[in-house]
């Protein structure tokens, strides 16, 4: 048989197995994102800040809390997709940047949800929602924006001052929102708890200072 026919014979097949290839890596990187932690060798010179508080009343200040529960919340995999919820907090597996946070604060004794709906009602110029939706709007970056800068301790945004950025810290983007992890990378910057999109590697990266749209760096409670 003339090679080249040969070839073109088996040409596609070869073409069918690296689409099947693609889908597969596709739907890895979609349904079980890595939630193993990275190194946390460069954390041990930067002493962890615990806060005051104790909102669930567990033995466990606030700010460990909510650090311990996002890594909790991503350990479950979730996957993402935007979808709204006639019970607020998604309960099928699926959820976005947002609810690593309200899972975070939710593990730390603060109903997120019920928190944002009444700091709408006391402020509702600062929100400009013409409809408020109580199992929508905790669920909205621009919306936790305003309810952390009313309701949170405001911090620095410069990355300079690597001391004041804690494990269990919230950090707002333009569009996105996290959890500040207690791991740090060789240059002492934190990495972040998050979940942006389907195709992430890692729900905890080294993202702060690939990034020019840190608009906010809050504390719950001091």
């Amino acid at each position: 048989m003339d090679k080249r026919v040969e070839g073109r014979k088996w040409l596609p097949a070869a073409v069918i197995l690296c689409i099947v290839v693609a889908l597969l890596i596709a739907r890895s990187r979609y349904q079980h994102t890595s939630s193993i932690r990275p190194d946390g060798r460069y954390s041990r010179t930067m002493p962890q800040f615990h806060s005051s508080t104790d909102e669930d009343g567990d033995g466990i200040d606030d700010q460990e809390d909510i650090l311990k529960g996002a890594l909790a919340y991503v350990d479950t995999h979730p996957k993402y997709k935007s979808r709204y919820y006639s019970t607020g907090y998604p309960n099928d597996g699926y959820g976005v940047c947002t609810d690593v946070v309200a899972n975070a604060m939710r593990a730390a004794g603060y109903d997120l949800m019920e928190l944002v709906a009444e700091d709408i009602r006391k402020h509702p110029s600062d929100y400009d929602i013409s409809e408020p939706d109580p199992n929508i709007d905790f669920r909205r970056v621009r919306n936790l924006k305003v309810y952390f800068a009313n309701n949170a301790v405001s911090l620095t945004t410069d990355l300079q001052k690597i001391d004041e950025w804690q494990g269990g810290d919230i950090v707002i983007f333009r569009n996105h929102i996290g959890i500040v992890s207690d791991r740090r990378n060789k240059d002492g910057v934190p990495y972040v708890i998050h979940h942006n999109d389907p195709r992430q590697t890692a729900y905890e990266q080294d993202i702060l200072e690939s990034r020019n749209d840190i608009a906010g760096h809050y504390r719950v409670s001091e």
